[in-house]
């Protein structure tokens, strides 16, 4: 396992331990930093409007079409970083 797969593992398992959960906007661009880096581009159809959620989801991964898998896992490794400060 290279350096960076294991510091986004190790970034996916403290995120699960925050005292505080993140808010909805940063849940959001945890998921899609993560969908980008493990996944790629996103695909597929947007997702209904009846399904707010998913297509809340949908839209956060395809606004990071085009970013690199090594940028994106170096992007949630940082906000992961910066909730376990706000944590402290």
């Amino acid at each position: 396992m290279s350096d960076l797969a294991a510091r986004f593992k190790t970034a996916q398992d403290e995120v699960v331990n925050l005292n505080d959960a993140p808010d909805v906007q940063t849940k959001l661009k945890l998921y899609a930093l993560y969908k980008q880096g493990s996944e790629g581009d996103v695909s597929g159809d947007r997702p209904s409007a009846i399904q707010f959620v998913a297509q809340a989801k949908y839209d956060a991964w395809a606004k990071l079409v085009g970013t690199s898998n090594e940028t994106a896992i170096n992007g949630y490794i940082d906000l992961v970083e910066e909730l376990k400060a706000k944590d402290a």
